[in-house]
């Protein structure tokens, strides 16, 4: 096994732990971050149904820096979903280690209004 292959299975080990923990319901969503080497993509899920609420990524970001566009993300998930009229949910950091760009769209969303 390379080196590769190693991270690979650490991150997926990583998120299978912290999926096992948390699941989004009507009342409270799950906030499901996604990161791809340019975007950064935000989801809240009912996993009951397992229906996608409310969507926004960083694609027509205004931001300069990846660290703005993650607060503008953070934002933004943040406006759609009080205007779906969820204020409360369930943060799924998606294996990512909470730091810089997760970090950011966390605390954006709070203060935008949503409670986790």
């Amino acid at each position: 096994m390379n080196t590769l292959q190693k991270k690979q299975v650490i991150f997926s080990r990583r998120k299978a732990r912290v999926r096992a923990k948390i699941s989004g319901t009507a009342e409270r969503p799950r906030l499901a971050i996604f990161k791809s080497h340019k975007y950064i993509y935000a989801q809240l899920i009912n996993d009951e149904k397992g229906h996608t609420l409310v969507a926004s990524d960083t694609t027509l970001g205004k931001g300069k820096t990846p660290v703005e566009r993650a607060k503008e993300l953070g934002v933004d998930i943040a406006k759609k979903a009080k205007a779906a009229k969820i204020s409360k949910i369930v943060f799924d950091r998606g294996g990512y280690i909470y730091t810089g760009k997760i970090k950011m769209v966390a605390d954006a969303a709070r203060e935008g209004g949503l409670e986790f």
